[in-house]
């Protein structure tokens, strides 16, 4: 059985003490690989690593920087079957689309960021005619980034190509859930010759491998995807030692269908910000508002459309939905759907486990879930699932849908149906989250800045905004 090894100065290394511990294929329920138990003395080699680099990465000129981004993302495209595969069979989701969407995002990560690094510029004043400000932005020094298991590439290149291209150095620590295709990161970049100590990756539990990693006095910043409790944790102990914190917590994410809708546009893109990925994705809608006048007639629609999908084996095309990602967080799952019928909920339809014959019979499957009759304040529309569970309510005008829309204790993205120009400017402006999509869900520009408001997190990633947290400004005054 294969044992993920740590990347640490360039070179694979087993955990300090040799202990492993079991990597699930969430399709099949088995073990199939060994995921390293790393603990403060692996985080300190990679300390000792990033720490002889970085004088030598941080001095590189932007231009080479985004060489070595772009040969990383070359490579990354010349095994893209092969890391799709690895995505599918490490996080249970569909194989078309970790091929049309996981693989392809991490290969524009580096792109991007390899461009952009040529173009961030900082700020001139003129004060008067003798005196000058400018502002110099250089690397922050040693970032760990720690990343969630619903994209596991995808999100873990979001935060290491920024920050690289800024000119720090990085310790990585994936989730111990989907470690897979970290690992074969870290032989993309040693075939790319990205020189050792500049990026290390450390497997490990969060709360061993990543906790080092969050206390460590010489990581100067943490960058953090994942649950709104442990981003409470890491800012615990971040925050009084002043670190630069970005955090990207959870969701409970609104979606507000008014009637004048375009309407079959409106139901395909619902069904597919409902449960895509099995709604395994921060950024999907999981209370959905529907105008009462349109209410029946898209409940009916909506119900015919989902019990449509097909559960099943992730690697087979005809597979609309695939396996959830661990035991722990199928029983989760079910946990709230049961909540919910304890709640007045009525279960339209899905719900159930599903059992897929032959290759599949020991997966975690669910079929997807609607529900209605629940009041916005309970708990099933109050908590975060993460998973395929909706619920539908109906609201009679835009005091009351804001109102519920606004509950939660959340604050990440939202999607707004209407034809309405003024309503959709008035209701974006008064929504309580940090992104807005309005006639659209999913549609990314990797310039604009990305993260929530309320529990949902602190800072923002993508673009220049992300630059900006992997540098520190400092201000020169010269007077002459």
């Amino acid at each position: 059985m294969e044992k993920i090894k740590n990347y640490i100065n360039g070179a694979f290394l087993p955990p300090n003490s040799n202990n492993y511990f079991n990597n699930y294929n969430p399709s099949t329920g088995e073990v199939y690989s060994m995921i390293p138990d790393s603990t403060e003395e692996d985080v300190q080699l990679a300390v000792d690593s990033s720490k002889k680099a970085f004088p030598v990465w941080s001095e590189l000129s932007a231009e080479k920087r985004s060489e070595y981004l772009l040969r990383i993302a070359e490579i990354i495209n010349k095994y893209s079957e092969k890391l799709a595969v690895a995505e599918t069979v490490d996080n249970g989701k569909p194989l078309w689309l970790s091929k049309s969407v996981d693989i392809p995002r991490a290969v524009k990560n580096f792109e991007f960021f390899a461009s952009a690094i040529k173009h961030f510029s900082s700020e001139a004043h003129s004060t008067d005619k003798n005196t000058l400000n400018y502002t110099l932005r250089q690397p922050v020094g040693i970032i760990g980034a720690i990343s969630p298991w619903n994209l596991p590439l995808y999100l873990f290149t979001w935060k290491i190509a920024p920050a690289l291209a800024a000119g720090n150095c990085v310790i990585g620590k994936p989730s111990e859930i989907t470690p897979m295709t970290s690992y074969m990161l870290s032989e993309i970049c040693i075939e790319a010759g990205l020189p050792g100590g500049v990026l290390n990756i450390v497997h490990g539990y969060g709360n061993t491998a990543g906790k080092a990693v969050v206390s460590h006095p010489e990581i100067k910043a943490i960058t953090f995807t994942g649950g709104t409790s442990t981003g409470r944790e890491i800012s615990k102990i971040a925050s009084p030692m002043f670190k630069k914190l970005s955090l990207e917590l959870g969701g409970k994410n609104p979606v507000i269908i008014f009637s004048d809708c375009r309407y079959d546009e409106m139901l395909e893109t619902t069904v597919n910000s409902s449960f895509r990925n099995q709604g395994e994705i921060c950024l999907c809608g999981s209370r959905i508002f529907i105008e009462k006048n349109l209410y029946k007639k898209f409940r009916d629609d909506f119900i015919k459309r989902v019990s449509q999908l097909t559960v099943g084996d992730p690697l087979l095309d005809s597979s609309n939905l695939g396996a959830i990602v661990s035991k722990q967080h199928f029983e989760k799952i079910l946990y709230y759907i049961e909540l919910a019928k304890t709640e007045g909920g009525k279960i339209l339809c899905g719900g159930n486990p599903v059992k897929i014959n032959g290759r599949c019979d020991g997966g975690w499957f669910i079929e997807p879930a609607v529900i209605e009759g629940l009041s916005s304040d309970c708990r099933t529309n109050q908590e975060e699932i993460f998973g395929p569970v909706v619920t539908i309510i109906p609201f009679e005008n835009e005091e009351e849908v804001l109102q519920m829309a606004n509950s939660t204790e959340y604050g990440l993205a939202s999607v707004i149906w209407t034809e309405n120009l003024s309503r959709a400017h008035n209701l974006s402006a008064k929504i309580k989250s940090g992104i807005v999509w309005i006639n659209c869900w999913m549609v990314r520009d990797l310039r604009t800045p990305f993260g929530g408001v309320k529990n949902s997190g602190i800072g923002r990633e993508g673009g220049l905004e992300a630059l900006r947290f992997f540098t520190e400004p400092k201000n020169v005054c010269i007077k002459y």
